[in-house]
């Protein structure tokens, strides 16, 4: 008799392999889909959330074979279809982001643990894309950035009635903790989106916290 943990574990008979090999290559293509459209047609953070959904998915199905093999088509898929560049703005942070996802779900880790670490992750991708695009670009975007940030402090610091000038040294951690929070707004409403969905086809996600659970109504 099967114990509860081999039953959790991802099938590897001989006679599923041909069944992980489609499921795979599915829903690469399926998150190469997913950007390839949300670049040329941008529907705002409408697709953004499905983002590592499809990766994440391959982790809790098949295990992390399937899921690495699934971020790296998906790469490579996109690569031939819009260029190296897009294709790894896509894999750094999302690719990666769903195996993370995926190895976080599958061992039952609670919210807290995947979304502080997809957000690391994600902010270290938006690093990335600033390096990869100022280098591509030949302008350092970081500076027009930490300009953005420079007028919103100003600007609190003038209703605040605070007289001081911000200095460099607070104008780059309020860009670095913009970044972070920015990122866990968007894990929250990816793990919502995936709750709700991956429900649905069978392939659950640890249950969010209580407070969560109450305001959607969801046991």
């Amino acid at each position: 008799m099967k114990t509860t943990s081999d039953q959790k574990q991802p099938s590897t008979h001989r006679e599923d392999k041909p069944l992980v090999l489609v499921e795979t290559a599915f829903l690469a293509s399926t998150a190469s889909l997913i950007w390839f459209i949300n670049y040329y047609f941008p529907m705002g953070p409408l697709l953004k959330v499905f983002f590592p959904i499809p990766t994440a998915l391959l982790y809790l199905r098949w295990g992390n074979r399937a899921s690495w093999m699934g971020a790296t088509v998906s790469g490579l898929l996109l690569s031939v279809l819009m260029g190296p560049t897009r294709s790894i703005l896509f894999v750094i942070p999302f690719a990666l982001m769903g195996v993370m996802l995926g190895a976080v779900w599958k061992r039952g880790g609670n919210w807290f643990i995947s979304i502080g670490l997809g957000s690391l992750l994600g902010s270290i991708g938006f690093f990335f894309r600033f390096w990869l695009l100022s280098i591509l670009l030949g302008q350092d975007l970081w500076i027009y950035l930490t300009t953005q940030v420079t007028e919103l402090v100003e600007w609190g610091f003038v209703k605040l009635g605070l007289l001081a000038q911000p200095s460099l040294l607070l104008i780059q951690l309020m860009a670095l903790i913009m970044v972070f929070i920015n990122n866990i707004i968007y894990l929250f409403v990816v793990h919502l989106v995936a709750l709700l969905l991956l429900d649905r086809i069978g392939n659950s996600i640890p249950r969010p916290p209580k407070w969560v659970q109450i305001l959607l109504d969801y046991d």
